[in-house]
């Protein structure tokens, strides 16, 4: 079972910056898409930002110039440094990752969440 591992979530004033941090762990053959979706209170879960095993990005219009996503492939890790935060980006933050489990099989997998407050 694959699973993914994340921390850097927490409390940061309007403007200032948070960098979230995801590990897969467990045996798989590789992973493809990387990402991370936000679910604000009373609101659906959306998509943050993806990036591709091959490093090309998309981000929602709302975080575009703000947030950046990187990936270390070595280490099956995926980063997302928050800058410019705003009391509207607050939610908890969810990785997401599309693993190529076996051979034939691919599989969706997400993290427990971590909950990023942007608030004076």
């Amino acid at each position: 079972q694959v699973q993914l591992v994340e921390s850097g979530g927490g409390l940061v004033q309007p403007g200032g910056s948070l960098r979230l941090s995801c590990a897969a762990s467990q045996t798989f053959v590789s992973i493809n898409d990387m990402g991370w979706y936000r679910q604000a209170p009373g609101k659906q879960r959306e998509l943050v930002t993806i990036i591709t095993n091959g490093g090309t990005t998309n981000y929602a219009d709302s975080v575009k110039g703000r947030f950046t996503i990187s990936r270390d492939n070595a280490k099956n890790v995926v980063y997302l440094q928050m800058n410019s935060l705003k009391r509207e980006d607050t939610a908890v933050y969810y990785c997401y990752a599309q693993v190529k489990v076996t051979a034939f099989m691919i599989s969706d997998y997400w993290g427990q969440g971590t909950l990023v407050t942007v608030s004076s």
